[in-house]
């Protein structure tokens, strides 16, 4: 328990997110005259060039109700220069009112300053040479000038350099936080309008494959149900160990391959051994071969065929090569802005927003092929990492 100013306080200090600005000590803004009369003391040690010595006049002498009265006048005049002109000027866009505002008021406050040194010497019974500012008849203009004036420039200047830089550093923060929450808005939109497009596709193709083979039902619908289980569990992370993206691939090529006649060819090539620490988002491939399928050409007498590749380039960065046959009607680019073509624009988009700066997507869209060239930098698992190099580490000292 504490009390402050005659009332209790019951509680911590702080809340829980540390915000200090709940204290009245804060919350009045009385935390300026401290910073102001620090500010001023090493102003007078610099001075006096001896802490001792700014620390007698200012604290043990009649001068320090000149300090006193400096403290407060510059604090007053940095309230006012943030907490009114701020808001009401600058804040509603009235910059040129604002800047002739803040010279009139820097005027004025070293018109201040000047007079309360009068006031202070009438106060402590002294006569105005007391302080040195005023020795050998220095005229009230000239340390209207060369003092009082910087220093109420230098005080309200400073005030409002560092009030504009906090607004500036907190709006760039509110800012870049509006931007995250929009892009996981836009992901996680992105996502669910997949999922259902992959849905409708997996369960049609599983309709062709029962009409045609009735035997091969249950391994589909075993395979089917691995590949519901890794989409409503496996793949909510934003990203995923690659050998969950790559095994649910190959389930669902092998799925696809079932409703496939004699004269359709599937060649794939996967080369990826050791990269068990990398990680991808989920889905991202996959929009492309289930596309590939999708579009795959029809012909009765020529071959219909899938090329698949992936591999690495360094250590990190994937190659993935797909193309399939297709037939000479139309173009596949102009179905992908068509409602039920949403994959390729879905996954150009996904890219763009996961994987900023880190991927590269060539498509090619001719006649009679339609191919990707898709190269992807990955991110590495570091809790992999780490154990994988902690177990060699023990090996060695095993061996």
């Amino acid at each position: 328990m504490l009390f402050f100013d005659g009332m209790l306080y019951n509680g911590p200090m702080l809340s829980k997110t540390g915000d200090i600005s709940r204290l009245w000590f804060f919350k009045y803004k009385l935390h300026h005259f401290p910073f102001w009369g620090l500010l001023f003391f090493l102003w007078a040690v610099a001075v006096y060039n001896s802490f001792g010595t700014a620390f007698d006049t200012l604290f043990l002498s009649p001068k320090g109700l000149q300090y006193l009265f400096i403290v407060v006048i510059h604090t007053l005049a940095v309230y006012f220069s943030l907490y009114v002109l701020i808001p009401r000027l600058l804040d509603k866009g009235k910059v040129f009112k604002f800047v002739v505002s803040v010279i009139a008021w820097i005027l004025l406050v070293s018109l201040v300053l000047v007079l309360s040194y009068f006031v202070s010497s009438k106060i402590i019974g002294k006569p105005i040479d007391y302080y040195s500012y005023f020795h050998n008849g220095q005229s009230l203009v000239n340390f209207f000038t060369t003092r009082a004036l910087p220093s109420a420039m230098g005080a309200i200047v400073l005030g409002l350099s560092i009030k504009l830089t906090k607004t500036h550093l907190q709006s760039q923060k509110r800012q870049l936080i509006l931007e995250k929450e929009k892009l996981e808005t836009e992901l996680r939109f992105l996502k669910h309008q997949f999922n259902p497009h992959f849905l409708f596709n997996t369960i049609n193709s599983i309709f062709f494959m029962i009409k045609k083979e009735p035997d091969q039902a249950s391994d589909s619908l075993a395979k089917f149900s691995g590949l519901l289980r890794y989409l409503l569990y496996e793949s909510n992370e934003n990203l995923i160990p690659l050998a969950k993206e790559l095994q649910y691939l190959e389930n669902f090529i092998a799925l696809e391959k079932l409703r496939k006649n004699s004269n359709f060819v599937l060649t794939t090539h996967f080369d990826h051994p050791g990269k068990e620490s990398l990680l991808i988002a989920p889905f991202v491939l996959m929009t492309f071969i289930e596309n590939a399928f999708k579009h795959v050409s029809t012909h009765k007498t020529g071959k219909n065929w899938i090329a698949l590749k992936l591999g690495f380039k360094g250590e990190n960065v994937l190659i993935f090569e797909l193309s399939n046959s297709r037939s000479k009607v139309g173009k596949l680019s102009k179905e992908t802005v068509e409602p039920g073509g949403i994959g390729l624009e879905n996954v150009r988009r996904r890219l763009q927003l996961i994987y900023p700066g880190n991927h590269s997507l060539e498509i090619e869209d001719l006649a009679e092929i339609f191919s990707v060239k898709l190269q992807l930098t990955l991110r590495v698992d570091d809790k992999d990492l780490v154990q994988n190099k902690l177990q060699n580490t023990f090996k060695k000292e095993v061996i």
